[in-house]
C-alpha cells in the first residue's frame, strides 16, 4: 500500500486541478505513480512534469537510447513501478528483448550497438559510482556528442527523482499511489 493516498479530484485545490488537467491532457494521458505523489505539491508536480516531458519526448536522445537509460535506472533503483511502465515503451522504441531480459535479471546485457553499450555503462557508473571516469566521459562525448550527453544526464537525473519518489512513497505497481 502506498504511503500517500491518491488525491480525490473533488477535493483538489484549483492549482492541483489545473496541473492534473495539464498532465492528463498531455502525451502521458494520465496522472499516476510519482506524478500523483507530486500533485500533493502542485508546484513541484508542474515543474517536474515539465522536465519529464522534455526528457521523455523532446531530448536529443533517440527513444531507443532514452528508454534503455530509463530501464537501467529503474533496475538500479529497483523501482518496479517505473520498470513496468517503461518496458512496453522500450520494446516499441526498439530495445532488444534480450537486453530487457538481462536488465530484468540484473545482468549485464550483451549489446550489438556501441551507443547502447555506452548508455548502459554511463548510466550504471554515474548512478553507482556517483560520477564518471574521464575515459568514459571522453568515449561518451565521442560517440553521443555534447548535446546527447547533456540530455542523457538530464534523463538520468529525472528518472532518479522518479525512482526516489517511487521508493520513498512506496508507489504501487501501475496504479495510483
Amino acid at each position: 500500500m502506498a504511503r500517500l493516498p491518491a488525491l480525490d479530484h473533488a477535493q483538489m485545490t484549483a492549482k492541483q486541478k489545473e496541473i492534473y488537467q495539464e498532465i492528463a491532457s498531455g502525451p502521458r494521458g494520465n496522472v499516476r505513480g510519482p506524478l500523483a505523489v507530486w500533485l500533493h505539491r502542485p508546484d513541484l508536480a508542474d515543474k517536474a512534469q515539465q522536465l519529464g516531458r522534455y526528457c521523455r519526448y523532446d531530448s536529443s536522445l533517440s527513444p531507443r537510447l532514452s528508454e534503455l537509460a530509463i530501464l537501467t535506472t529503474a533496475r538500479i533503483w529497483d523501482a518496479a513501478f517505473e520498470w513496468q511502465a517503461h518496458v512496453p515503451h522500450a520494446r516499441a522504441a526498439g530495445v532488444d528483448e534480450e537486453i530487457i531480459d538481462a536488465l530484468a535479471n540484473d545482468q549485464a546485457p550483451e549489446f550489438a550497438a556501441e551507443d547502447e553499450a555506452l548508455v548502459y555503462e554511463f548510466t550504471r557508473e554515474l548512478n553507482l559510482a556517483r560520477g564518471v571516469s574521464d575515459a568514459l566521459y571522453a568515449r561518451t562525448i565521442a560517440v553521443l556528442g555534447k548535446d546527447r550527453t547533456v540530455d542523457l544526464v538530464g534523463v538520468l537525473g529525472y528518472y532518479s527523482l522518479i525512482s526516489m519518489t517511487i521508493k520513498a512513497f512506496d508507489v504501487d505497481l501501475i496504479g495510483a499511489v
